[in-house]
Parts: C-alpha cells; sequence; structure tokens
C-alpha cells in the first residue's frame, strides 16, 4: 500500500509538472502575441504551486510574469519577478532566462523614467516620485533618480518622502555636478544636449557643429538647504537650524544658505539674530541690493529708523531706480513726523505749549518735505509708480501743499 502512494503520489507531482509547463507555455503565446493580461491571468492561475515546481520552470514562470507585468505598466511586481528570475538561476548555476530579465529590467528602467516624466507634466507629483524612486533602485549607480523623486515629492507637497531621499542623498554624497555636452543640429539649428560619445560622433558626421561643454554646478548645498527648509516646513525649528548650521559648514561662501537660516530666525521671531545673519550675508555680498534692502526693513520695524536708512541709502548707492527703497526710505520721515503729532495733540495753549507745538509742527514738516524729495527723485526714474505717486500726494496733502497735491492727483488721472 505504501508503495501504491508513492507511485501515486509521483504521478501527481509530473501532472502538476506538466500542468505548470503548458501554462507557462500558452502564458508566453499570449504575451508574444500582446495579450500581457491573458498571460498574467494564466501565471497568477497557478502561482500557488510554482514554488514547488522544477527550478527551471519557476525562472521561467517568473521570466514570463515579470514580462506580463511590464507590459500592462505594473512596474513593481514586474520588477520583483525579474529579479526572482536572476536569483533562482544564480541558486542553480543555469541561467537560461537570465540574460532576458536583465534586459527587461534594463528596458523597463527607461519606461519608468517616461511614465514619471509624464505623471509629472501632468501634476501627479506623488506617482512620479514613486516610480523615480523605483527607477533608482533598479539602477542605484543612477543617484540622479533619487534625486528627481526627492524634487517630484517636494512639487507634490509630500515633505516626509522628500525628507527620506534627501537624507538619502546626503548619505551616500551625492554632488550631482557634471559637464553637459551639446551641439547645433546644422539642420534645425537647434542646441542638442547629449553624451559625449554620440555629440563627438555627430560633429564628426557632419550633421551637428559648436560642440560645448557645460560644467554643472554641485547640488550638495540645494540638498541640505531643502532638508533644512522641509525641516521648517514641519515646524522642526531646531533641527532646520542644525540642518543650515552643517550646510554652511560644507559650503561656507553660499551666501543664500545664510540668508535661508536668518529667514527661520526671522519666522521663529528672533529679528536680532535675523539682522546679525543678515549684516553676514550683506558681507559676504555687499553689491546685493535685496541683503541690504531686508535689513533695512527690519532695523525700521525695530525702530531703528538711522540703521534702516542707512541700509536703504546702500541699496540705492548700489541701484538708484530700486522703488522700494526710496519708498522706505521716504516712508521712514514720514513715519517719524507722524510720531511727533501724539505730543502736539497734548499740548494745551499756554506760550510755551503754543511754542513747543510751533517746533514740533516746523519739526514734522520738515521731515514730509526729506520724505517728498526722495520721491520725487524716484519720479524721475519712475514717472508711472502708483506707489510712488500715492504717497508723495499723502505727504502733499499732509503738508497744505495744494499746488503739489493737485498735480500729483493730475499724474494719477484724478
Amino acid at each position: 500500500m505504501k508503495t501504491k502512494i508513492l507511485i501515486l503520489l509521483a504521478i501527481m507531482v509530473s501532472m502538476v509538472g506538466f500542468s505548470q509547463k503548458n501554462e507557462i507555455k500558452a502564458a508566453d503565446k499570449a504575451l508574444k502575441s500582446g495579450d500581457a493580461a491573458t498571460a498574467k491571468s494564466t501565471l497568477e492561475g497557478i502561482s500557488s504551486t510554482i514554488d514547488a515546481a522544477d527550478a527551471k520552470y519557476q525562472a521561467q514562470y517568473y521570466s514570463v510574469l515579470g514580462g506580463a507585468y511590464a507590459n500592462l505598466s505594473e512596474y513593481k511586481p514586474a520588477i520583483e519577478a525579474l529579479r526572482k528570475v536572476v536569483s533562482l538561476e544564480e541558486a542553480s548555476g543555469k541561467k537560461k532566462f537570465t540574460a532576458d530579465a536583465q534586459q527587461k529590467l534594463g528596458q523597463m528602467s527607461a519606461d519608468i523614467i517616461n511614465a514619471a516624466v509624464e505623471d509629472n507634466n501632468n501634476k501627479d507629483y506623488k506617482a512620479g516620485a514613486d516610480k523615480l524612486y523605483m527607477a533608482y533602485q533598479l539602477s542605484p549607480k543612477d543617484t540622479i533618480y533619487l534625486y528627481y523623486a526627492a524634487s517630484s515629492a517636494v512639487n507634490g507637497a509630500d515633505y516626509d518622502t522628500a525628507l527620506n531621499y534627501y537624507n538619502k542623498l546626503k548619505e551616500i554624497g551625492y554632488d550631482g555636478s557634471g559637464v553637459k555636452y551639446s551641439a547645433v543640429n546644422i539642420e534645425s539649428g537647434a542646441v542638442e544636449e547629449m553624451d559625449k560619445g554620440t555629440r563627438d560622433l555627430y560633429v564628426k558626421a557632419g550633421t551637428h557643429k559648436d560642440p560645448k561643454e557645460e560644467k554643472t554646478p554641485s547640488k550638495s548645498a540645494e540638498i541640505v538647504k531643502n532638508i533644512a527648509l522641509i525641516y521648517q516646513q514641519q515646524g522642526k525649528n531646531e533641527e532646520a537650524i542644525a540642518a543650515y548650521e552643517d550646510a554652511i559648514a560644507s559650503n561656507p561662501d553660499d551666501v543664500n544658505l545664510v540668508l535661508n537660516k536668518a529667514n527661520l530666525y526671522y519666522t521663529m521671531g528672533d529679528k536680532d539674530k535675523f539682522k546679525v545673519l543678515m549684516a553676514e550675508a550683506s558681507s559676504m555680498a555687499p553689491d546685493n541690493p535685496d541683503l541690504l534692502y531686508n535689513i533695512g526693513v527690519i532695523s525700521m520695524e525695530q525702530g531703528n529708523l538711522v540703521e534702516a536708512r542707512e541700509a536703504y541709502r546702500k541699496v540705492l548707492e548700489i541701484d538708484p531706480s530700486y522703488v522700494n527703497a526710496q519708498l522706505n526710505l521716504s516712508t521712514s520721515y514720514v513715519n517719524e513726523g507722524n510720531g511727533l503729532i501724539d505730543e502736539m495733540n497734548t499740548l494745551g495753549t499756554s506760550r510755551a505749549d503754543t511754542a513747543r507745538y510751533d517746533e514740533l509742527k516746523q519739526k514734522k514738516d520738515d521731515l514730509f518735505v526729506e520724505g517728498s524729495k526722495i520721491l520725487e527723485e524716484a519720479l524721475k526714474m519712475n514717472p508711472d509708480n502708483e506707489g510712488v505717486l500715492s504717497q508723495l500726494k499723502n505727504i502733499y496733502g499732509a503738508l497744505g501743499d495744494n499746488d503739489n497735491f493737485m498735480r500729483i492727483k493730475k499724474l494719477l488721472g484724478e
């Protein structure tokens, strides 16, 4: 009886193997005819028995299954199936399907990238990020895919995922610098980028001209900056400050890192630290008017009008047409003049109070006139600027200067 059972079992195993072989063959035929869906369903029908099959059938099964998934753009299970082929044949020492699996994986990498580009064009950034990360996992040496995956995640406001990818980039020391090779297509006149070998071949063949090489900058500072910005977005200010300090230590000449750190302190309400860092940034880039302008803005907010005016005047030395600096410089005098009105309103009618009132009024008017002079200079370069005209009209109205008030109203078209 025992012998009969063993014989029966052997026959059953043989029949299962035969069935698997036929199903795999049918699925392969369906796949080659372009019916990937039928191939997939056929193979999924024998999935519960395939692990007990002969190794060669397992390898063939996963090879066809991987191809079916790939044709259906189901990239993750396709990768898993094709990698299973490689691992099975490495273990068995027989590599009948390995080359085909590796070729499919290589082709799939290009398909995944193209699909990710389409996702991003359609603003489906999460799907794009997932595919780009998948492409990186397929080819870990192509670290640029991980960089693009992080960027796509940021665009989709998936900050946790982006932070994970940026930290991976930091850990592997991703730099991102390189060389871009280009040449002009003689027929179309367009500048085309390509790898060096192709570019040189096209130039030699006479289809392209004007070959150029352009170095692309390192992205390491950008990565650490983005890590800090994400921490900041998440309200993790201490982690963000630490990330900025790390970035600045590695890139001490990058003024933008100092600026971002300064802005973080500003959002935290530490305006003193903001000013210190802005001054540091300004010393690193003394010809940058925007830095000086921001120092002026914060100084004004803190009531330090002398420092504010000094900053605005430096801005105008660099860029005489910087309208916001002109407006704020004028406003600093107007605000100082307005600050005298409260005291004027408290004065009585005594001789001393009247004298004090006249003194304060004259001082206020002088400050307003100083503010108007700045804006009249601004008008010479920006004659149609409504902000300048409106502020001038208000100043002349407060001064009781009707002639100039009407002149500005006319310029405003009122």
